[in-house]
């Protein structure tokens, strides 16, 4: 049974890592990453005070993704579910460009590079299951 749900997860992987995220999968995987990071809460603080919000987002995340949406909303309002979202949003679809749904998992993760990146294959599994896990329940 363990093999099974497994092998499931790996044929869910890499069904999304050749799906490029359109504006329902790219929604998804906006919950996907607030649930992963913070099972969806707003008021999270993570790595040492430096990750707010339900998305876990740093300080340069949030310079890049308010320049990107050409607002000037402080870094506090990381806090807020619907800015933050709207932050998210705007840095993946920059730095993400191209890329498929769980590639921008990883840019979430390990910034702009971060699909590149081995540290953040297990962030994406991670992802994957609770897409897998969403897409069931519909």
């Amino acid at each position: 049974m363990k093999l099974y749900i497994v092998f499931q997860l790996v044929v869910v992987c890499l069904i999304l890592e050749t799906v490029e995220a359109d504006e329902s999968g790219m929604d998804r995987l906006l919950d996907a990453i607030a649930r992963v990071e913070s099972n969806r809460e707003a008021r999270a603080v993570g790595d040492g005070g430096r990750a707010l919000g339900a998305y876990q987002i740093h300080k340069s995340y949030w310079t890049d993704g308010t320049k990107f949406l050409g607002v000037n909303w402080s870094y506090a309002q990381a806090r807020d579910p619907a800015k933050a979202r709207e932050v998210v949003r705007a840095y993946l679809l920059h730095y993400g460009r191209g890329r498929t749904l769980l590639q921008k998992a990883r840019i979430h993760n390990g910034g702009p590079r971060g699909y590149r990146k081995k540290a953040t294959l297990r962030y994406a599994r991670k992802i994957a299951e609770v897409l897998k896990r969403s897409q069931e329940e519909l």
